[in-house]
């Protein structure tokens, strides 16, 4: 199992990211994520591989549809190449509102859009490598125009590996259909996983022909731990705060609703409308708590995410809404890697 390790920089600054990324390669992980907040993951991944030598560099997640598939065919070449052959572009859909109204981008059946969105995106890498003539036709992006000038040539790496992030079962399907691999959202818990994220997974498979083999499957997990009571505590609250804020995603009511907690969802959307940040987290109980977060010790969490996750991932990392004693990171990391 490859563990990686989130790079949280107060403000996401590229001087931050400059300064941690090479401390998260000492500590041993496989590999690093920057995810899309206030900056461009793919700014800071440029950045974390000037200073790093051996990490992959994963975008977790990059939002596809604020651009399109030409646009990020050239930025993911580009950190490909510079970073020789590192890149694990991990992509995502977003929500409409944000796509909408944040980015003023359209929106429309988001499955089948980034179905389209990946194949346009290999069909833009396929005619620089092979030389073929760029001609991807679909219902949602079209690209015939490739002239020798905007042309890059081949790389020498390859293709980066495209990789997914999906909650619900349509969109894990086109990962499984047309993606090198799967980001789990760490909204999710294990029995959400066994029983809706892996026969959604089988199915894209199916259509596609392909197998499980060299498929990867990862994600960032929610972790509630601490080296005493009072860092255990803020541990809980923080990361209640941030299930939260996924759970008042109505996109995200399908794992409340697995284990019978729908209607906290709706509550949760409800009390977001009124800006009630704080005193949602209020909502989420102990026993929830324990369902999607490992909470235990820092000696402990090593073995609990194996005996929720080990089966069924290849690759591993944290979400830590929270700051957490890096040595206690440390002594985890280090298990996982045993």
């Amino acid at each position: 199992m490859k563990v990686g390790l989130p790079l949280y920089v107060p403000g996401e600054t590229l001087a931050g990211v400059a300064a941690a990324a090479p401390l998260a390669e000492a500590a041993g992980v496989d590999g690093v994520s920057c995810s899309e907040m206030s900056s461009d993951p793919i700014l800071q991944l440029t950045v974390a591989a000037g200073v790093t030598s051996r990490v992959d560099l994963l975008s977790n997640i990059v939002v596809a549809f604020a651009r399109s598939p030409m646009t990020l065919a050239v930025q993911g070449r580009g950190l490909q190449e510079y970073s020789r052959g590192r890149l694990i572009l991990g992509l995502g859909s977003q929500i409409k509102p944000h796509i909408e109204r944040r980015f003023s981008m359209p929106w429309s059946h988001p499955a089948p859009r980034m179905r389209e969105f990946v194949q346009g995106m290999r069909a833009i890498w396929a005619s620089w490598n092979d030389g073929s003539k760029l001609d991807f036709r679909g219902e949602f992006y079209t690209h015939t125009l490739m002239t020798p000038f905007f042309n890059p040539g081949p790389n020498e790496y390859g293709n980066p590996l495209v990789i997914l992030a999906a909650v619900g079962a349509k969109m894990t399907e086109v990962a499984g259909e047309v993606c090198d691999g799967m980001f789990l959202h760490p909204f999710t818990t294990e029995r959400y996983v066994r029983e809706v994220t892996m026969p959604a997974l089988q199915r894209g498979f199916a259509k596609a022909g392909r197998t499980r083999d060299g498929f990867q499957v990862g994600g960032p997990m929610f972790i509630v731990t601490g080296t005493n009571e009072e860092e255990k505590a803020a541990a809980a609250t923080a990361t209640k705060q941030q299930l939260a804020f996924y759970g008042s995603t109505p996109a995200y009511r399908p794992v409340l609703e697995l284990h019978g907690w729908g209607e906290i969802g709706d509550e949760l959307n409800t009390m977001s409308k009124r800006g009630e940040w704080v005193e949602m987290g209020e909502l989420f109980t102990d026993e929830m708590l324990q369902t999607f977060a490992v909470v235990a010790d820092p000696d402990d969490v090593a073995g609990m995410l194996r005996a929720r996750f080990g089966p069924l991932v290849d690759r591993i990392g944290f979400d830590l809404p929270y700051r957490a004693d890096p040595d206690a990171l440390t002594t985890i990391i280090a298990k996982l890697k045993d």
